[in-house]
Parts: structure tokens; sequence; C-alpha cells
């Protein structure tokens, strides 16, 4: 960027009539109605290059009724801004006429073209993206090199606008493709993690957790995260839903799956339809909210539908968005404490209080507490005598496979955790 050409280029970038139409602009035009208002030229526009050596059009700012805009292509060797780049036109043209080159162009009359200002698009590795460019219909001999260095400033933010366009680009394509060959059939598997009843370690139901193939990598959050954050968050969830409900087989008689769905897929309806047909006694639908609900009446009202189907918990309590209102308002039948409530509770007078205030939340709305993460027997008895009723955990039993989860549940011995530094304790359990 040209020395000084900040100072020349802000004033500009801030023209607009009001400043929500500002925002509302995408940056590249705004770059483009702000350079053409400076050098008073009628259009400018940025293309690219694209195969089949053709140049397009991306982005067009102009009050004239042009016979091309965003989208248009043409032929790169009846461009003015391929010659520019090669060498046999300059950056800056005041009259085409000073340069029999243009006339070979059909451009040149067609438009017509009159001063023109045109410099390289270069990403930061120096691949040429494409051009940007300025011009008038008519010739002027007023532009200076000053001009071209404002340009050239105009074109450097606008370059690195298309890089960070062109690198979420790339990443939103391989999350499409990863996500797109999960869905049809990828290695999506169920793993489950048991949850007991505190007074006596009876299994009541297990946790029906996503394993997904480069687990090393990403683990089950950041794929839904990566989901939802190209719009296919839903489909993804509803796919894990779908494997889970494959495994009630291997859950004994007495106890429940647990599975977990946002807002966003409870509002779709898939959820309720994907649940029709079983034994809703041996359903849990966990909420897990990450989010502000955006319309928390419609929520209300879909769960209020899906208890036809299934019992409704609330997750991480404790953390997050699942407030006070998220919790009564939505009438639960399960709340799940949070982990970080969990940890070291029977140490921790804060954690001891906050426990205390959701045992006595439970009782007043009448349903069940979970504790999650529980991992040393000093937290299991704490939180029992605190009158928790269920417990979730590495103490009881890692997540693991549905063979051997099922072998823990009906009491089996030998089994063993998945993949665990530590070997849970183990309670016979009975259907």
């Amino acid at each position: 960027m040209a020395q000084g050409s900040e100072n020349v280029i802000a004033p500009f970038l801030t023209r607009a009539s009001s400043r929500q139409e500002l925002l509302q602009t995408p940056p590249i035009d705004r770059i483009l109605k702000a350079v053409r208002e400076h050098l008073g030229v009628e259009i400018a526009f940025v293309s690219r290059y694209v195969a089949g050596d053709q140049k397009e059009l991306t982005h067009v700012s102009s009050d004239l009724d042009l016979p091309m805009g965003p989208g248009y292509r043409d032929s790169r060797e009846d461009s003015y801004c391929w010659h520019v780049l090669e060498g046999r036109l300059p950056e800056l043209i005041h009259d085409p006429a000073d340069h029999p080159f243009t006339q070979t162009l059909a451009l040149t009359k067609f438009l017509p073209v009159g001063c023109h200002l045109n410099t390289p698009l270069r990403l930061s590795d120096g691949t040429v993206y494409g051009s940007f460019c300025c011009l008038s219909r008519t010739p002027d001999r007023s532009m200076t090199e000053r001009d071209m260095s404002v340009l050239r400033a105009f074109a450097a933010l606008a370059a690195e606008q298309i890089e960070a366009t062109v690198v979420d680009d790339g990443r939103r394509n391989a999350l499409e493709e990863a996500i797109g060959q999960l869905l049809n059939g990828g290695d999506l598997r169920i793993v489950h993690q048991p949850i007991v009843d505190l007074r006596d370690g009876v299994a009541v139901g297990v946790e029906c957790l996503a394993r997904f193939p480069d687990m090393l990598l990403r683990g089950p959050d950041k794929w839904f995260a990566e989901a939802f954050e190209i719009g296919r968050g839903v489909e993804v969830e509803m796919f894990a839903v779908r494997r889970a409900l494959e495994t009630l087989p291997y859950v004994p008689a007495g106890c429940y799956i647990s599975v977990n769905a946002s807002p966003e897929t409870i509002l779709s309806g898939e959820l309720e339809r994907a649940l029709d047909g079983h034994d809703p006694k041996r359903l849990v639908v966990e909420v897990t909210e990450h989010h502000q609900v955006a319309d928390f009446e419609r929520l209300k009202q879909s769960l209020s539908r899906l208890r036809q189907h299934a019992r409704v918990a609330i997750d991480d309590v404790g953390a997050g968005y699942a407030g006070l209102r998220f919790i009564v308002d939505l009438e639960p039948d399960l709340l799940k404490l949070d982990i970080s409530l969990t940890r070291d509770v029977h140490r921790d007078p804060a954690r001891q209080a906050l426990t205390a205030a959701m045992v006595r939340l439970a009782q007043g709305i009448g349903c069940k507490l979970v504790a999650e993460g529980v991992e040393q027997a000093a937290e299991r008895d704490f939180l029992a005598e605190m009158g928790v009723d269920y417990g979730q955990g590495y103490l009881f039993a890692a997540p693991m496979p549905l063979v051997a989860s099922q072998q823990y549940l009906l009491g089996v011995d030998g089994t063993q955790p998945e993949r665990t530094t530590r070997r849970p304790r183990r309670r016979r359990l009975v259907a």
C-alpha cells in the first residue's frame, strides 16, 4: 500500500447515506463505490480469471445502465485487464487513442472506454486473482500517478477481502465434502456411557455418544459445530440420532437411552418423526444448548409435542446458556449437572452451595438430577448425600462399544471400557 494511502482511503470508506446502509453493503462493493467517487469515474469493477481463459466480473459499481454486471464473462484476450497484466498496455490510460493496440479490442468502442485505470489483484502468496479497474467512457488527461497510487491502495483492501473469502470458501468446501461423505454412509458409530442410581449403583440408562472418523483430530463437539456453521447441523444431529436409536436392542429392558439434540433440531420436527413408534419410557432427549434460543415459546411448544415420544432432559446445567428460565419454563424430566459443578464438589463450598440449590430446584419442579463427570468415590458419596439422583462418569464406566455396554449393564464380568486410562469401578448392575 502506498505511503499515506490510509489517510486518503479512510474518509471514503465511510461515505454512505447512512451508517445502516454502510453496514449492509458488502465490503468490496463499499470499496468500489469509494474509489469511484474519489477518482470521479463512472465505473469501477473487480474481475477474476476463471477456467477456459475467461475473465469474470465479480463486483461492479456504477450509476449507469451497463450491458454487463457481476457474473458476466468474456475472453480474457478481449479485455484490457489481461493485457495490462501481460504488459501490453499501461495501468493508466488517459485516452485509448494513445495506444493503437486498444483499437483491436471490441470493448473500446462497445462500452466505450475512455480513461482507464487498472491494477492486477494479487493474493498474499503472489497468485494473480484478477483485476481492480476504474474507467470513464470519455478520455481524462487529469489523472496522475497519485491517482494510480490511490487505486492500488483500494485494490490492496479488496485483495484482503477476496483472500478471506477464498479461504472461507475453501474451508466451507472441505467441510461440505467431509460431511457429505459422513452422511453418505460414513463411519459414525455410537458408544454408550451408563447412567447409574447413586443410591445403589443400579443402571437406569445410557447416554448415546457419537464417535466420528477422525476422533484424534476433531471431537464430536467440533463436528457438530462445523456442521451448523455450514447449515447442515440438523442433518448431522439427526444422522447421529438415527444411529443411536439402532442401538436400543443392546440396552436391557428397564433402562433408557438418551440422545442429544439442539433446539434447532427439535424445532425442525425431524426428531419427533424419528422417535415415533419407539417406547417413550425408553427414550430421553437431552436438549443441548450452546447458543441463545431465538424463539423460546416455539421451542417450548415443540418439546410439549415431543413428550409423547420421550422424556426431556436439560444438558450442561451450570454452564452455557441453560439459565433458570430455560430450566423452569421447559419443565424437564431430568437435569444434568455439568462437569464443572461435579468436579471436586466434596471439597468446594461454592460448588456445594450451587449443587444444593439445584437439588432443591429439581425437587421443587419434580424432576431427577443427573451429575455428569463423576470420577471420584468422594464425589459420588457427597452427591448422593446431597440428594442428587443419578451419576455418570468414569468412576462407573467410560464410554464403551455396544456389546461391552450390554455386558456391563447385565453385570457380566470381564468387560473393559473403551480406551480409558483408568479402570472404572465395577458394580454388579441389574437389568
